[in-house]
């Protein structure tokens, strides 16, 4: 029977040398033994392009490139690694998907999303999501050098953490509305995803929508779909 992993949320930095060993003992003691693992955005804390981040992020590469020779990994683009691309993918051996995705497993339906696209009531920052996504800005970003991406990013991220001070957790959480619109261009599937850190099950009337929790140095969270979906503390 088909084993399915999947996580969110690892903001994986290369500074952080017991982050990345926790990763590689996840990797060996848990994804080498499933079929395939889905990482529904931000496994990176940060991705300033391929030419860049690779190098910077060696050693996780190699991790991902060694358990890709057992299971099929497929990687999401988050909030904070959207720049992730083709290189990415062919170092790694990881596939790119984008968001929904669709995964029918063991005649259950599933749609994979990071989630930030549902957090509607936090209206700046979709404003500041389609700047950033628009494929103009990403080319012009691109071409910048290294230290003045490094600055860039550095900027947002210290403005975009000062401005989580002054909202709510309602704002900064999915919104119902849209949740219920979404599914509802999917009936009978239920929702996975990330990005809010809440990691909680709801259920619907018409779905059940799990979220995926974030990852210390320590401690982590995976959804595990065989015969079943059940939980796993990552410890």
């Amino acid at each position: 029977m088909l084993t399915t992993l999947i996580i969110s949320d690892l903001h994986l930095t290369y500074v952080e040398e017991d982050k990345i060993d926790f990763f590689a003992n996840f990797c060996k003691k848990y994804a080498s033994k499933a079929d395939q693992l889905f990482i529904l955005g931000d496994l990176f804390n940060t991705w300033i392009g391929d030419d860049v981040s690779l190098i910077s992020y060696k050693a996780i590469i190699e991790i991902l490139k060694d358990l890709t020779k057992t299971t099929n990994v497929f990687v999401m683009a988050g909030n904070r690694d959207f720049l992730l691309s083709k290189q990415f993918e062919l170092e790694s051996g990881c596939e790119i998907i984008n968001e929904p995705f669709v995964l029918e497993h063991n005649s259950k339906k599933f749609l994979l999303i990071h989630g930030d696209s549902l957090c509607t009531d936090d209206v700046s920052y979709q404003k500041l999501k389609r700047v950033l996504r628009n494929p103009l800005t990403q080319f012009i970003f691109l071409k910048l050098s290294k230290n003045l991406r490094l600055k860039l990013t550095g900027q947002l991220r210290k403005k975009s953490i000062e401005a989580q001070r002054y909202k709510s957790a309602e704002i900064m959480d999915v919104n119902q509305s849209a949740t219920d619109k979404l599914m509802s261009e999917y009936p009978g599937f239920d929702l996975i995803h990330g990005h809010t850190h809440r990691q909680k099950t709801h259920k619907q009337d018409s779905y059940t929508r799990h979220v995926l929790g974030d990852w210390s140095n320590s401690i982590g969270n995976a959804i595990k779909l065989s015969d079943k979906l059940e939980w796993l503390e990552i410890n």
